[in-house]
């Protein structure tokens, strides 16, 4: 009990030192760094809509000639009182526009309304406050307390160290690999630490240093390492430039002097979404082996490996699907739009966005096959040293 304590406690100061440093020795100590404009970014803040005050209707005829109906513009005056910030509490004049050109309208704010308001410096008009979004974050947080309460109650001590591993996870994300490509670092050597750091904080925080949480390290951080291969040199053949849509060429004018490798980042996607499902193979197929040992203490390594294999067999299916599906879920309206404005499917298949998105799903999906094996493999000579000693 206490070397398992002293374990989870130097896990969890290691992966604190970890993401300080890591994040201060790519930024010299500066936080996130920011390229963008601070005298650009605009002032916002938290309100609520306490009072509507005017609405204004301007009707605009269409003189084309094309037949089409009268539009509106439609400009609403109200009074909401500040939520956070220095300004908290006051109450200040706003307006929201909402404009008929767009294909789905924006609902107009109501008496109640929490939403964001945005400060418009205009040289002709004077500072003013104007409707940026509905404030959507508050209810994210209340999901997001739903859920780890949810991990509480069905994981008990479990469901805490899972929490902990996640938080981490996503600073090593946020506050290491980000801001190291935002500062044009080496995204492929920082991208493979982060993996492996995630991958070991995990482990070791939710199963110990236990020999199934030793077998699932090695063998997610083979399968991650074959999905990161074949990511690399299939971006190299298919002569892939990174460049998959506007807001690729945007990180490049971010620094021209020292332009971000969009090729990297690239590879870098592919890791940080294949890691997860890789690690959930392997932590199954390790517990299971774990089991069949447990069980029967005289099963040789070659069993060991053919039961790897056979339960392998039934996981692979549905954690190829996971990955496929979460990332066509995650571009389906990009996809739908694609598909609905071009004719040709040879040029579909071949235009870099999607092929980066297919790369990401058949080098994960490869990386999940290979982790089969692999962490069978591991298990069967790790599970059986003792016994092969005890022979010697």
């Amino acid at each position: 009990m206490i070397r398992k304590i002293t374990v989870y406690l130097f896990t969890v100061t290691f992966s604190l030192l970890f993401l300080y440093f890591g994040n201060y020795i790519i930024t010299g100590g500066k936080g996130m760094p920011s390229k963008a404009n601070q005298e650009s970014i605009q002032e916002m803040l938290k309100a609520r809509v306490i009072q509507i005050n005017n609405r204004n209707i301007q009707k605009i005829e269409d003189d084309s000639g094309s037949g089409e109906a009268t539009t509106e513009n439609i400009s609403i005056e109200f009074t909401a009182k500040i939520l956070n910030g220095y300004k908290k509490g006051m109450k200040v004049p706003a307006v929201q526009t909402v404009d008929s050109y767009l294909p789905v309208k924006i609902k107009e704010i109501e008496v109640g309304d929490k939403i964001l308001l945005c400060r418009i410096n205009d040289p002709k008009d004077g500072n003013y406050w104007m409707f940026a979004e509905y404030l959507r974050s508050d209810t994210l947080l209340w999901l997001g307390g739903a859920f780890i309460a949810l991990l509480i109650v069905f994981g008990h001590i479990q469901g805490i160290n899972t929490i902990l591993s996640l938080t981490f996870t996503c600073v090593s994300v946020f506050y290491v690999l980000i801001p190291a490509i935002l500062a044009g670092k080496n995204i492929y050597f920082w991208a493979i630490c982060v993996a492996v750091f995630i991958t070991a904080m995990t482990l070791l925080i939710v199963y110990g240093t236990s020999k199934k949480a030793l077998c699932a390290a090695m063998g997610c951080l083979a399968g991650t390492a074959v999905s990161g291969g074949i990511a690399s040199v299939t971006g190299y053949i298919m002569n892939l430039t990174g460049v998959l849509n506007d807001e690729s060429l945007y990180l490049l004018y971010l620094n021209p002097e020292n332009p971000i490798n969009l090729k990297a980042i690239t590879f870098a996607a592919i890791l940080i979404g294949a890691i997860g499902a890789i690690m959930d193979v392997a932590i199954s197929l390790s517990s299971a082996l774990y089991e069949v040992k447990e069980k029967a203490p005289d099963t040789p390594a070659n069993e060991i490996f053919r039961s790897g294999l056979t339960i392998g067999r039934d996981m692979m299916g549905t954690m190829a699907n996971t990955l496929v599906l979460a990332y066509i879920g995650s571009s389906l309206s990009l996809v739908l739009l694609l598909i609905a404005y071009r004719t040709s499917w040879l040029g579909l298949f071949n235009r870099e966005l999607i092929v980066a998105e297919i790369l990401q799903t058949l080098s994960g999906s490869i990386g999940i096959l290979f982790t089969i094996p692999l962490t069978s493999l591991i298990c069967a000579w790790i599970y059986t040293i003792k016994k092969r000693t005890k022979i010697a």
